[in-house]
């Protein structure tokens, strides 16, 4: 085989493909045994056909096609390993000179990830930040679990910090007017002075009664956990539903009983003291893991194909919708409380999307360079373990699926590139 290679663009090449006759030969030889499969010719079992028979009476228009598949798609998969190249997309194959097994040249245009240059990732240096588990986050958790054994009571007077609200709720732009996505809700319950809520919003329902609405406007914190809300102000109209009075129990030895195997209330605390202390623990991993992965991305350089950033935004909104359809929300609702068009959506992720396919090229490049993979005891070990997490036997059965399988042998080298990264990260 003959390979000349043309960089029409640095994610784009031009594949100028020339097949040996040995090659082509071996081709043929396996298509005839495909066909004499298939063909029942006088004096011969079916199946046993000479092959030289066999092309005789084959249809040549049947042949030749399935010859030229068999020949296009083996000569391009070899000039891809040959070439190093790693297709974001199905080729644009274009057969220039075809003779019958004796000549095949032919040209295959496809997009390509181009090159890509990592930061010194070894070097890089951080530390894992875990949040000291204060007496107020254990008296959070206390509270939160008397909010839940407390006896509840309808009433009609006015809410008061402690009880119990339900809730419609809507928000949109104090300026603009204009609806905002996930800041709306129906049936919705909260404890007046519990903190769940966006701080300075239940303080806003005391004083109301059932069936009473109310309008005002809310500040989003700075650090909010959705970036478009942050520093946001919102007008919000609810609609009070019920009120119901809770009566809390009372925080002794008795009630720490009743929510779990504690003889005290003392143990009860180191409990929940210990399940924060791994709570903290867990998140500060994350966001080293996180931070650690946003840093290498974005000194990574990397030609991208638009196609690949593409399907990482279809993935996307395809999740989004999946949410919306759990929450009773169209896509058109969803478009329109944006105020964007699909199209105008579909480019408002790419920056986003771009981020997490050069990410997810970087962790590729530095599993290779570390000579990382898994073996298939460690994807058997993996696959048990998550059949046990299901009792249905079809869920069970769908792990064992190659794409499944390769899916989950993915994951295991990104587990392992994250590991390695940190540990670098760690080093003194």
């Amino acid at each position: 085989m003959q390979i000349t290679k043309n960089n029409i663009s640095p994610t784009k090449v031009e594949l100028a493909i020339t097949a040996d006759q040995e090659f082509l030969d071996k081709v043929k030889d396996h298509v005839l045994g495909d066909f004499a499969k298939n063909m029942s010719l006088s004096g011969f079992r079916k199946g046993h056909a000479p092959k030289n028979l066999v092309e005789k009476n084959a249809d040549p228009s049947a042949l030749q096609s399935q010859f030229l598949d068999h020949a296009v798609n083996d000569l391009y998969a070899q000039a891809l390993v040959d070439e190093k190249l790693r297709p974001a997309a199905q080729p644009e194959v274009n057969i220039t000179k075809f003779v019958p097994f004796s000549t095949l040249e032919f040209k295959a245009t496809v997009e390509v990830v181009g090159k890509i240059t990592l930061p010194d990732y070894k070097a890089i240096r951080m530390t894992k930040k875990v949040e000291p588990t204060t007496e107020k986050d254990i008296d959070a958790v206390i509270e939160d679990l008397r909010n839940r054994d407390g006896a509840k009571q309808d009433v009609t007077r006015a809410a008061k910090e402690g009880d119990e609200v339900v809730i419609d709720f809507k928000g949109v732009d104090a300026k603009t007017k204009t609806a905002i996505a996930n800041a709306d809700g129906s049936d919705y319950p909260i404890v007046i002075g519990s903190g769940s809520f966006i701080p300075g919003f239940e303080p806003e329902l005391i004083g109301l009664k059932p069936g009473e609405e109310k309008i005002f406007t809310i500040t989003f914190p700075k650090d909010y956990g959705a970036e478009e809300l942050q520093n946001k102000k919102v007008e919000f109209t609810v609609t009070v539903k019920t009120i119901q009075k809770v009566t809390l129990p009372k925080l002794d030895d008795s009630f720490a009983g009743k929510v779990g195997p504690f003889r005290t209330l003392k143990e009860l605390r180191a409990d929940v003291e210990k399940q924060l202390k791994v709570e903290k623990d867990n998140q500060a991993q994350r966001n080293l893991e996180n931070d650690l992965l946003a840093e290498v991305a974005e000194n990574t350089k990397a030609d991208i194909p638009k196609v690949l950033i593409d399907e990482e935004i279809d993935r996307i909104e395809e999740e989004e919708k999946r949410n919306l359809i759990y929450r009773g929300q169209t896509w058109q609702e969803h478009l329109t409380a944006e105020n964007k068009t699909a199209e105008q959506h579909h480019e408002g992720l790419r920056e986003g999307a771009e981020a997490r396919v050069k990410t997810g090229l970087a962790l590729g490049e530095i599993a290779e360079a570390e000579g990382i993979s898994y073996t298939q005891e460690e994807l058997d070990s993996r696959i048990t373990a998550l059949k046990s997490q299901y009792n249905d036997k079809q869920m069970r059965s769908e792990l064992d699926k190659p794409d499944n399988r390769r899916e989950l042998g993915a994951r295991l080298v990104t587990e392992k590139t994250i590991a390695k990264m940190v540990e670098y990260a760690s080093a003194k």
